[in-house]
Parts: C-alpha cells; sequence; structure tokens
C-alpha cells in the first residue's frame, strides 16, 4: 500500500489533482464556519433535536447547527438532482433531453439542476430558519438569510464541479464525505471529552463501544459494497463485409447493493418530516397525537425501527424499478447479439429480472438491518452516536469511489497500483 502511495505521490500530475482536491475541500470547511446574516446567535441550536434538522446537519458537518452561510450545504443540489431524475420519467420531454446522444440534452437538465437548486436552498434556508424562529424581525432579515445560504449552496456546487473537472474523483460526494467526516470526529471527541470530564467507567465503555461499532460496520458496508454478480454473456459472431465480429464470452456486472444509500435518506426524511411538523406546530407537546408520536416513533422505539425497516425495503424496490430495467437490458443485449448461457429471449428478459429482484431483496434487507443498528446502540447505551447507517454506507461509497479513481488515474498514465480488488459473486 505505501509503495502505491509513492508511486501515486511521485507522479506530477496526480500530485497536483490530490493537493487541487485538498485545497477545495479545505476551502469548503473555511467557508462553513462563517455566520449567515440576518441570524439571531442567542436563538441558535435551541430546536435541534427535531429529527429533519438533525439529518441535515449530519450531511453539513454541523454546518446547520451553527447558522453558517453554509447551513443548507450540498443537500438541496441532491433534491433537485432526485427531482429531475423523477421529472426525465414523467415528462416526455425531459426524457428526450435525457436520451440526447449529444450531449446537450444532458448540459440543458444539468443547467436546470443548477437553478432548481438555487431555488430550493433559498426557500429552504428562509423556510427552516423562520420555523425554527432564528431569524432576526424584520423582512430584510429574510431576504439576507436567503440570498446568503443560497449563495452558499451555489459555492458549495460550483467548488464541487471545480474538483470534479480538475480533481480527483466526484466533488459533490467529496464535499458531503467531508462534512460526514467532520460530524463524527467532532462526536467522536465529544464522547471523550464527557467521559475524561465525569470519570466514570461506563462513559469509557460507551466510547469504546460506538467506535468499535463503526469500525465493525464499515468493514460490512465496504465488503458488501464492494460485492458483483456476474452474468456470463455470449456474443454471436457477425459477418459484415470481410470482417467478423462478436464471438467472444463477456460478462454483465451487477452490483449487489446498487440503490446505494437512496434508499435510506428516503426513509428518514419520510419519518423525519411528520416528526418536524408536529414540533413545529406543537412545541409544548399538549396535543394527544403528538404525545402518542413522540412516544411511539421517537428515534430507538420499537415501532420507529419496524417502520423505518418496511419503508427502506419498500423505497429499496422503488428506487431500483427506476434505475434499472431489466426488459430494457435484455433488449439492447439483444440488439448486440449477446446472450445468457440457457437462457433466450422473453427467458433472457425473465432471468434478468429474477436475478435483479434476488439482488434487491438482499439489499432490503442488508439496509434494513444496517439503519437499525445505530438506532438499537443508542436505545441501548442511553446516548447520542454520532453516525448513522447512512453516513457510514456514503462514507464508505466515496472512498472506495475515489480509490478507484485514482487507481483509474494511474493506470492511464502506465502506473502499476498493487491494490487487490475485491468482490464476490
Amino acid at each position: 500500500m505505501w509503495d502505491s502511495l509513492k508511486k501515486m505521490w511521485n507522479n506530477q500530475e496526480i500530485r497536483k489533482k490530490l493537493v487541487y482536491t485538498f485545497l477545495m475541500l479545505l476551502l469548503y470547511r473555511l467557508v462553513s464556519v462563517i455566520p449567515a446574516p440576518g441570524i439571531d446567535p442567542s436563538r441558535v441550536g435551541t430546536s435541534m433535536d427535531l429529527p429533519l434538522l438533525q439529518l441535515v446537519n449530519m450531511m453539513t458537518g454541523n454546518s446547520f447547527s451553527q447558522m453558517t452561510i453554509m447551513a443548507m450545504g450540498i443537500t438541496p443540489y441532491i433534491n433537485a438532482s432526485i427531482i429531475m431524475q423523477l421529472l426525465c420519467i414523467a415528462i416526455p420531454a425531459l426524457e428526450r433531453l435525457s436520451q440526447d446522444e449529444s450531449g446537450e440534452g444532458r448540459e440543458k437538465i444539468n443547467r436546470i439542476t443548477r437553478y432548481v437548486t438555487v431555488g430550493l436552498a433559498a426557500l429552504q434556508a428562509i423556510g427552516l430558519v423562520a420555523g425554527l424562529n432564528y431569524m432576526k424581525s424584520g423582512w430584510l432579515n429574510y431576504l439576507l438569510v436567503g440570498i446568503s445560504m443560497a449563495g452558499g449552496t451555489a459555492f458549495a456546487m460550483w467548488l464541487g464541479e471545480q474538483i470534479t473537472d480538475k480533481g480527483i474523483g466526484n466533488g459533490i460526494s467529496l464535499l458531503i464525505f467531508v462534512g460526514i467526516i467532520s460530524n463524527l470526529f467532532n462526536g467522536i471527541v465529544s464522547g471523550f471529552t464527557n467521559a475524561s470530564v465525569n470519570g466514570t467507567t461506563s462513559g469509557w465503555v460507551t466510547v469504546l463501544v460506538v467506535i468499535v461499532v463503526a469500525i465493525i460496520m464499515t468493514i460490512l458496508v465496504t465488503f458488501v459494497e464492494l460485492g458483483e454478480r456476474r452474468i456470463p454473456l455470449q456474443i454471436a459472431k457477425q459477418t459484415k463485409g470481410r470482417r467478423v465480429y462478436g464471438g467472444q464470452n463477456t460478462r454483465l456486472t451487477l452490483k449487489v447493493v446498487s440503490v446505494g444509500v437512496m434508499p435510506l435518506i428516503f426513509a428518514y426524511s419520510f419519518l423525519a418530516f411528520p416528526s418536524t411538523i408536529i414540533q413545529l406546530v406543537d412545541p409544548q407537546a399538549n396535543g394527544g397525537f403528538t404525545k402518542w408520536w413522540l412516544v411511539n416513533m421517537s428515534n430507538g422505539s420499537v415501532l420507529y425501527v419496524i417502520i423505518s425497516a418496511l419503508l427502506i425495503i419498500a423505497f429499496t424496490y422503488f428506487y431500483s424499478s427506476i434505475s434499472f430495467d431489466p426488459k430494457k437490458q435484455a433488449e439492447q443485449l439483444i440488439m448486440q447479439g449477446a446472450t445468457i448461457p440457457g437462457q433466450r429471449g422473453k427467458n433472457m428478459r425473465a432471468y434478468l429480472q429474477n436475478t435483479v429482484n434476488h439482488l434487491n431483496l438482499f439489499a432490503a434487507l442488508f439496509l434494513a438491518v444496517l439503519s437499525a443498528v445505530p438506532t438499537l446502540l443508542t436505545r441501548s447505551l442511553n446516548a447520542s452516536v454520532p453516525y448513522a447507517a447512512s453516513s457510514i454506507l456514503i462514507a464508505v461509497s466515496v472512498s472506495l469511489e475515489t480509490i478507484r479513481t485514482i487507481q483509474g488515474e494511474m493506470s492511464i498514465r502506465g502506473i502499476d497500483m498493487d491494490v487487490e480488488k475485491g468482490g464476490f459473486m
């Protein structure tokens, strides 16, 4: 590993890309401490126990809890991308743009996504800050909060695009990764501080258990993230003029967990939204439904774990259905003259559908169990855990993606990287 790192650093082009990426990420974290105008500092942090806000705060590396200009972070861009992805399926005009092979259609969709991102950032900033009663009085402060936080999101989006173009890895993913790692680091440091101040054995045991579980979850997620289902393909020989094409064997590779973190984010947001609205409308918990919800649907309750698991399973199948179409994939393989050994025509489509269903079942159960671990850990230790299943999954996915990008950069330049590739059939 050290030999590979030395080879990577000794290459001038790769070294420049790594340094550029590091400086851009450092700039992002430095800008994340600039306070947003129009905020009353004395009120900040009084309502950070709301589930939806905890999710936003995790993605922004505590920028939201500090009400900086980066409070919205890159989350509006993620929301805008999801919205555009769904609209490209529902609206034929957008679908045609997304399928434009010249690249102009995709560029138009990216431009629309940027505009939607800025608009969402401004609306979310004004709505959340006003709802939390963090804003100073006066209409000008609404304008200042909306412009500053939307500007912070636009700047984060620009940084992500610059990293993608001139650095190493996917810039947007790396910004999220840095926020998650920052939040995790702050949580562990806070745990050590509390344990040393209290001076109790239980405090140190809690910190140790939290760290060990995080390491175990990281190892499991890494193993599954590298998992692949490889389907053998046979390409028939085709004669065009005097040349013969095809006739070789290849394979179709499907990831074991192809849906990534999206089912977790959908499920968390779905459950966090009602809790946030209820606590904003009835902060004193005087209503009967509010009391029932806070008792039975709080993070750590048995009902919460069960419903969140069911939602994750449902969203796994939903997101897989819109991201991978076995029927279309089978048609493309047939057009290319490829067949799966023992499967032809409709049998080929059915085989791919059954394979995807099996992978989705494993992915859904794995994500459901993974999401329950931090929740059960919080309940058993009676202490806050500075990570969620989604944060571990995102951190591992981004790390592996960045490693693959570095491997690709080194391969292009003819540099061997002594790293064994993992995966299982």
